[in-house]
């Protein structure tokens, strides 16, 4: 065979891998079966390139990069414990066994050419770093906004951010200059809610924050409890004081948040209003097995009040009223007399 006819014959089977099933299955009868082979490669070689083409036309692409060659991101969500050896024993050894299967997210580092910043994945690029292999990464081209998006989208999603994390990452933002709306798109939430984290970070000094740790088990409430206890007057003294302290440095990081707040005074002026301070009132209920009457005792120290509900609530509301005279009675000879000396 000529290299002419070859050629031909060559252009005409990659033509006939386009054409459907049965017109195929008819040129690979007829054509050296070598000269197949050496056309599916070719096609397969094609449509690789058009795939890579595709992701440089969408701005994605996957690559393997140092983990120290990528630059940190300028907003830091976890707190720097969470890249040490024990935090990322469980991804150490996954990767190990069987590699890095979720690419993180790269960005060009602005500013910076051929640089790229970290987005997403710092736990697995950290991981990466301590085994010694490359950190694979999908880069795209997003503005700072965007970055900051993905960056929160991503914890989001897998849970993994503590409150007081999400507290510290929103604080960051806001003092990076970052809109309400980008903040609260990278924490899906609020613009409330929003408000009570930034709130909550900023009532409590970072080096406190940071000596606690992430406290995955403390939420919400006990961390805005925390913040109102630490704007009285002289707590924020004493909890630099008490963060120094063996047994608070030697706890967990749950523990260490309860040991702190235990050791902070409740009640007092609040720096932050210049009004007393008292803590959250203390509830007790009780309800009879038939439900049919609910009653609730509040409690702060210096007053009580009581609220009776449910079907039976104002019967039983109006029952106890025109019992007073002889609970009262009842309770004063419930108490244990008084002997003077």
């Amino acid at each position: 065979m000529s290299r002419k006819d070859s050629k031909g014959m060559f252009a005409a089977v990659l033509g006939q891998l386009g054409t459907e099933e049965a017109e195929t299955v008819a040129a690979v009868r007829s054509t050296s079966p070598h000269l197949m082979k050496v056309a599916a490669g070719v096609r397969q070689m094609q449509e690789r390139s058009e795939l890579a083409e595709k992701l440089l036309k969408d701005g994605e692409q996957i690559v393997e990069l140092d983990p120290d060659d990528v630059l940190p991101s300028t907003i830091h969500d976890r707190f720097e414990g969470a890249y040490d050896a024990a935090a990322i024993a469980e991804i150490v050894e996954s990767m190990r066994e069987r590699g890095q299967i979720v690419p993180g997210l790269v960005r060009p580092a602005p500013g910076r050419p051929g640089s790229f910043q970290i987005v997403y994945g710092r736990r697995r690029m950290a991981a990466a770093q301590r085994i010694g292999i490359k950190f694979k990464a999908t880069v795209r081209e997003l503005t700072d906004e965007q970055a900051v998006v993905f960056q929160g989208e991503e914890n989001s999603a897998r849970q993994d951010l503590s409150y007081i994390e999400k507290c510290s990452f929103a604080l960051a933002q806001q003092n990076a200059g970052y809109k309400r709306e980008t903040i609260c798109a990278s924490l899906a939430t609020g613009k409330s809610h929003v408000s009570e984290m930034i709130k909550v970070a900023s009532s409590i000094d970072r080096e406190v924050v940071q000596s606690i740790g992430a406290a995955p088990a403390i939420g919400r409430g006990r961390w805005e409890d925390f913040a109102r206890r630490y704007v009285i007057k002289g707590n924020a003294s004493k909890a630099k004081d008490f963060i120094k302290k063996a047994k608070f440095l030697e706890a967990s990081s749950d523990d260490r948040f309860n040991l702190l707040f235990s050791a902070l005074p409740e009640d007092g002026v609040s720096l932050e209003t210049g009004n007393s301070v008292e803590e959250k009132p203390k509830q007790n209920t009780w309800a009879p097995e038939d439900k049919s009457v609910s009653v609730r005792l509040k409690d702060n120290g210096k007053t009580a009040t009581l609220a009776v509900g449910s079907t039976d609530g104002l019967r039983f509301a109006s029952f106890i009223t025109e019992q007073l005279d002889d609970l009262y009675q009842a309770f004063r000879l419930s108490e244990p007399k008084q002997t003077g000396d």
